[in-house]
């Protein structure tokens, strides 16, 4: 009597779309520990927002506006809060004076390359410690 002959079975094709790319890119940055004085330095915090849409090459819509809080009022709320609107979105900044804490939201529908971007957030602000989380945004947006 003939053997049976075992064969294996044919791998399945891949028929599943290539993944469409996010609508955005969003990278949060925490800062612990600032350099003295960074928080409350609304000429500093103010050059920043300036200064970055060169770092990521990205193209402002305005003017970075920036406000700060009423320490007397909001003594654990003292701080900045600033705002550079991009064509290619947004860029925020918001300090904590009395825990000398930064965080900063960098969102855009460009991809853009993290490293630069924090080693200029270093050379201004100085912190001990920086803390980042990366997301992609608007995941189905393209597809």
């Amino acid at each position: 009597m003939p053997q049976a002959q075992v064969a294996d079975a044919p791998a399945p094709l891949d028929t599943a779309k290539p993944q469409a790319p996010p609508f955005g890119y969003q990278l949060l940055l925490d800062l612990y520990d600032c350099k003295p004085g960074a928080c409350d330095d609304l000429g500093l915090c103010y050059n920043f927002l300036e200064e970055i849409v060169r770092v990521l090459k990205v193209e402002p819509q305005s003017p970075p506006f920036i406000f700060r809080t009423d320490g007397k009022r909001f003594p654990d709320k003292a701080g900045l809060s600033g705002w550079i609107p991009l064509v290619e979105s947004g860029i925020q900044l918001h300090t904590l004076t009395p825990k000398e804490f930064i965080s900063i939201d960098v969102y855009s529908c460009r991809q853009f390359d993290i490293e630069p971007l924090k080693a200029f957030v270093r050379s201004y602000f100085a912190p001990k410690r920086m803390d980042e989380q990366f997301l992609e945004r608007g995941l189905d947006y393209n597809t």
